[in-house]
């Protein structure tokens, strides 16, 4: 059964593509099919994958898209590429952002993303979808289309204190849209030994965990992990012997962990 995550928080520059990324490729070498999907316009996580000139892309998600709201399936699907470290990947870019607009004037258009991954989605364990710093229409469509929601909090205190909004509007989806919608799990990242960051730390888990579940794992800031954002490979390439390796390595097992638990339960739910 395939699990489909959203990995969103609407604070920009708190590790959402790098973890996407790191997560599929920690996912793909645990022998997981994965499909990791930039909804994003900046395209971030297409860049991080190679695609420097997303612009240029002929096929992106945007094509998905638009096959959606038009009632259209396909048997092919040139959008999907394969990327060298296991997984597949769909990009994105700036069009994806006009495609955004016109959203608001189709028809049950919280649910488009939905309709296109049930065309794709079957053939992989983990659907992963980088979202946009946002809480606008492609936010919506993602979190109306995931199992489950990790939310990247950088160690710092305005970027906690803007989880408030985003937990918000995942209550609104789960109530009105999407019912089996849950946060799996918040994680720290860009994280280091100073006390100011540890007490950021500190403060998250007691003002959030009570009411939501607060990985372990702690994804530091070193700079192998920034330079991946033109490596053209993951941490576990790059760097494989380094913290953030590591600490993500740990982190997929977290995911993994997640991932069971809620298949057991929707095992047991009959779904």
């Amino acid at each position: 059964m395939t699990k489909v995550i959203a990995v969103a928080n609407q604070k920009g520059g708190v590790g959402k593509s790098t973890s996407v990324f790191c997560i599929g490729a920690g996912l793909a070498r645990e022998g997981k099919k994965v499909l990791l999907v930039d909804v994003d316009p900046q395209g971030d996580l297409t860049k991080m994958l190679g695609m420097r000139k997303p612009r240029e892309l002929e096929y992106t998600i945007c094509n998905g898209l638009d096959d959606a709201v038009s009632g259209i399936e396909r048997s092919e699907h040139p959008e999907i590429l394969s990327y060298h470290e296991g997984f597949d990947f769909i990009s994105a870019n700036g069009r994806l952002a006009d495609v955004e607009v016109a959203l608001v004037n189709v028809m049950s258009r919280e649910t488009v993303l939905r309709e296109y991954l049930n065309n794709v989605k079957d053939k992989y364990d983990y659907v992963i979808l980088d979202c946009c710093p946002s809480l606008g229409m492609l936010v919506v469509n993602a979190l109306s289309a995931a199992d489950y929601v990790l939310i990247p909090v950088q160690a710092d205190y305005l970027a906690a204190e803007d989880m408030t909004a985003l937990i918000g509007t995942i209550r609104n989806i789960k109530r009105q849209i999407n019912p089996k919608l849950e946060v799996g799990g918040v994680f720290m990242t860009m994280t280091n030994e100073t006390n100011f960051r540890r007490d950021i730390i500190a403060s998250v888990r007691e003002n959030f965990g009570k009411s939501l579940p607060v990985l372990h794992t702690l994804i530091p800031y070193t700079v192998r992990l920034a330079e991946i954002s033109t490596a053209d490979k993951s941490i576990f390439l790059h760097d494989p012997n380094g913290r953030a390796a590591k600490a993500y390595g740990e982190l997929v097992k977290e995911v993994c962990d997640i991932g069971e638990k809620q298949r057991v339960r929707s095992s047991e739910l009959g779904r």
